[in-house]
């Protein structure tokens, strides 16, 4: 099976009874079991140090669980050795918080930067590039360094760098955190369209209840160590709280 498919039926991801803890009495997650559709769009919520961050670091395959299986693509990952699994996070795209910007390099070499690891030759995705930044509505900052970029500016060029290797799952934590209501939304329009167009699976962490509301998505919500699927957005902000 080509590396980038894999059954329709089979879930993109599988979390089965997953624990993490760092310690006896420092358990983060408990007994988390949730499933990702194909083509999907979650949002994950929950209060302040529940451990949506930890949740996600497991699902992008930075973090291994204590308990519990971890299937990726259909691949049980418990099942291999850490240099076995790059080829499985080549297929996930990763927007961080924090951004995770190069200072020394430009818009443009941030958002390439993933297919110059993968040892493509410039010559092969510059428009593809240039394209993409145009389409997140940056064709104009090109060779803008982060120091230079509002904070609006640098999550588009983040999100953009996620999708330019077309993963099949993108996992973003708090992308809307760092800028304001509107840019909020049309940072979320640009993932909506994201799986929309291209049929990628989406699973976004955030505290934006108004937008989620908005999103008419499916909604996880972790507490006390363990995810609960609200099938239908919210009425009112209770339903989350």
């Amino acid at each position: 099976m080509p590396e980038h498919e894999f059954p329709s039926d089979e879930p993109v991801l599988r979390f089965d009874r997953v624990g993490l803890n760092y310690g006896p009495d420092l358990d983060v997650l408990a007994d988390v079991s949730m499933t990702l559709r194909p083509g999907s769009m979650t949002f994950l919520t929950g209060p302040s140090g529940a451990g949506k961050s930890t949740l996600l670091k497991l699902a992008y395959l930075a973090l291994r669980p204590t308990t519990g299986r971890v299937s990726i693509f259909g691949v049980d990952t418990g099942a291999l050795r850490r240099r076995d699994l790059a080829p499985l996070r080549r297929r996930v795209g990763v927007v961080f918080q924090e951004f995770r910007l190069l200072d020394h390099l430009s818009a443009y070499e941030n958002v390439a930067l993933p297919l110059r690891v993968m040892g493509r030759q410039e010559a092969s995705y510059r428009k593809d590039v240039i394209d993409l930044l145009t389409w997140v509505g940056l064709g104009d900052r090109l060779d803008a360094k982060p120091a230079t970029l509002s904070g609006g500016e640098k999550q588009r060029v983040a999100i953009a760098r996620a999708v330019v290797a077309k993963p099949d799952l993108i996992i973003a934590d708090e992308p809307t955190g760092n800028v304001d209501e509107e840019m909020g939304e049309r940072l979320f329009r640009l993932f909506r369209e994201l799986n929309r167009r291209l049929k990628t699976t989406v699973l976004i962490a955030t505290h934006d209840m108004a937008l989620v509301r908005r999103a008419k998505a499916d909604v996880l919500r972790l507490a006390d160590g363990m995810v609960v699927r609200v099938q239908a957005p919210p009425d009112s902000p209770e339903a989350l709280a």
